[in-house]
């Protein structure tokens, strides 16, 4: 089964439905082991991707730029400082110009309303790189490792630990809802998703059959997970705002360490984290410790590099040539 996918925008799983999100999942697994065969198809040749970060990054910038050299297209990056855009000229003016100019844009910012104004006025693809409140391009990158660990997405059960008021948790939520993902996350009630991600994901699960749990119980929540996940605390923008210490102390209970793994039942439960993480911190007991970190359990390292196939497939399958 093949989509047609060519000049639609990327700014939420929301948008997409169960068998598109699974043909991109597939079609990143392909052009995985495309790459490590050596196979190169030039889809994006003679392609200009503008790479717009508000917000710095590793991973989603390293994907995007060989993403693009990959398949022969050109990834042009764009920091704050360097175009207008928020300070001498608007969203909608910088949209106009750069659709004028490029294939597609790439965004990783704040505002959820930004990338939609992209999408709306430069008339080419818009990918959502990361905003506050939504990471599907993490997501979908979650679910490929998942797929290549366990084969399948329905039916898996994914525990969420820790700050679940933060983009990939809103994003995992409604993900999981489409795809028939079960997923609980607990947290203390400070730290609840808000209620309309968790309203969206529970209406869409109705269809789906997916089980939507939030939750103050670390030991129903894990209990037969396949999947730990987590993420920092203290995310981009947060570090020096009031309160992060209490917060921090707040979501210690919710750390993943060897005997959340050993809780949940199952001797295959693997690990996963949207990098960066905080596994060795000198003062801090924080988010997962380095037992968990460094395990056989860990797939942190292979999920980051999904990240590469994920936006290349994205990519090509919204401006590449169909090859």
């Amino acid at each position: 089964m093949s989509f047609n996918f060519i000049g639609r925008s990327f700014l939420s799983l929301e948008d997409f439905t169960k068998n598109e999100i699974e043909y991109l999942i597939d079609f990143s697994i392909k052009l995985k082991l495309e790459k490590k065969s050596g196979v190169f198809n030039y889809r994006l040749k003679n392609k200009s991707i503008a790479v717009i970060f508000e917000k710095t990054s590793t991973r989603t910038r390293c994907a995007t730029s060989v993403a693009c050299f990959d398949e022969g297209g050109h990834a042009e990056f764009l920091g704050k400082d360097d175009i207008q855009m928020g300070k001498k000229e608007s969203v909608k003016d910088t949209a106009r110009i750069l659709g004028g100019m490029f294939n597609a844009i790439l965004f990783r910012g704040f505002k959820q309303e930004t990338v939609k104004m992209l999408s709306t006025h430069s008339g080419i693809p818009v990918i959502n790189g990361l905003t506050d409140d939504e990471h599907p391009t993490q997501i979908l990158a979650d679910f490929m490792t998942i797929k290549e660990v366990f084969g399948k997405l329905k039916g898996v059960k994914i525990a969420y630990l820790g700050d679940g008021k933060n983009n990939v948790a809103n994003t995992l939520l409604i993900g999981a809802a489409i795809m028939g993902i079960d997923i609980s996350i607990a947290s203390s009630k400070n730290y609840f998703p808000e209620n309309k991600f968790v309203d969206k994901a529970k209406s869409i699960a109705k269809n789906s059959g997916s089980q939507i749990t939030i939750t103050e119980n670390i030991n129903d929540a894990i209990l037969n997970a396949d999947v730990i996940y987590t993420d920092v605390w203290v995310s981009m923008g947060e570090e020096n705002k009031d309160g992060i210490a209490e917060k921090i102390k707040e979501l210690q209970k919710y750390q993943v360490n060897k005997s959340v793994m050993q809780a949940t039942g199952k001797t295959d439960t693997i690990f996963l984290h949207c990098l960066p993480a905080t596994h060795k911190d000198e003062v801090h007991n924080m988010e997962v410790t380095e037992d968990v970190f460094e395990s056989p359990n860990s797939f942190v390292f292979q999920q980051g590099e999904n990240r590469l196939h994920t936006i290349k497939a994205i990519l090509i399958s919204t401006i590449g040539e169909q090859r």
